[in-house]
């Protein structure tokens, strides 16, 4: 890979997480997600990265819907727009 061709290596999501767009932000470390599945949960976000990333509408995000309820998930990354436009260009997310 050539570094003038301006693709990178991207976390890609784990087989018990998923791609979502942030749609709401609720206040605290809430926010409301549009999962890849069709669902839309309640994502929380984890103290790790509450004040070191800055979680906006319109983000995509990687989400791991909890076990015991599904309505829910913790966030656990948050892609930048060029890596998101990365991901949409290789048909990962639309």
């Amino acid at each position: 890979m050539s570094e003038n061709s301006g693709r990178r290596n991207l976390r890609m999501p784990n087989s018990d997480e998923m791609f979502g767009v942030v749609t709401e932000h609720n206040g605290g470390n809430h926010v409301r997600v549009q999962c890849e599945d069709g669902k839309e949960r309640m994502g929380r976000i984890p103290g790790r990265m509450k004040f070191r990333t800055w979680i906006e509408v319109d983000d995509v995000v990687v989400i791991e819907p909890w076990d015991w309820q599904d309505e829910k998930g913790n966030i656990e990354w948050r892609y930048t727009s060029q890596d998101a436009d990365q991901l949409r260009d290789e048909g990962h997310i639309d």
